[in-house]
């Protein structure tokens, strides 16, 4: 891998990449071209070239990328090659969600923990986890060696719980509180603003029916 600092923008893509690869396997599929994977994917040929030369060669000229090569090397890219041990921070709603969230399992992400404040959660099972007090955090991931904290807690709440983890020893934070919180240089973080994704999905339908109702009267212009 090279050694210039990646930008987000590529990162994000590459999940989208491994998907589509994923599926490319199961058809038995064993090479790609660049111009193939834009016409399955939806980026252009140069932007799928510029985005993997960020990393090294996968490709070769005049063959194309290993479909099954070109997998394994994302997925180590990505830290997908090996076992996170988690905890989820609050048994609400979301916190339940994920943790019956058997596909995080299945990638190697693993849930050994579920903490609450709340006393009359406390000792009940989830998805087959007992929900533990909120006390106990820093022992346990200690102990445990987590590597992931998953936040779903209020917003009021959310950056005590980040700096409880962080003393505790994750290495990262998937925040789904609705506030950007803070963590030190040594942890990573992501902030997760669902409802950032469904105003973003508003955007769109209102432009699409903007640009429908454009071309509609451009068309009746052009009748009269």
């Amino acid at each position: 891998m090279k050694n210039a600092k990646i930008s987000n923008a590529v990162i994000k893509r590459l999940p989208r990449y491994r998907r589509y690869l994923i599926e490319l396997r199961k058809k038995g599929v064993e090479k790609i071209s660049s111009k193939e994977f834009s016409n399955l994917i939806g980026y252009t040929a140069s932007q799928i070239r510029q985005d993997l030369n960020n990393f090294g060669g996968f490709g070769q000229q005049g063959y194309g990328y290993s479909v099954d090569g070109l997998y394994q090397e994302i997925s180590a890219i990505l830290g997908l090659d090996k076992e996170y041990r988690m905890v989820i921070m609050g048994a609400g709603n979301l916190g339940q969600a994920i943790a019956k969230y058997t596909h995080f399992h299945k990638q190697g992400f693993k849930v050994y923990g579920v903490f609450e404040v709340k006393q009359d959660l406390i000792g009940q099972k989830l998805a087959g986890i007992e929900i533990m007090d909120y006390e106990d955090i820093v022992e346990f991931v200690e102990e445990e060696a987590i590597d992931i904290g998953i936040i779903c807690v209020s917003q009021e709440n959310a950056q005590e719980v980040a700096d409880r983890l962080c003393f505790a020893g994750v290495k990262g934070i998937w925040n789904f509180a609705p506030i950007d919180i803070e963590v030190p240089k040594h942890v990573a973080l992501e902030n997760v603003h669902l409802s950032d994704s469904l105003h973003s999905l508003a955007y769109h339908m209102n432009d699409i029916q903007k640009r429908e109702q454009l071309n509609k009267e451009k068309e009746k212009e052009e009748t009269n």
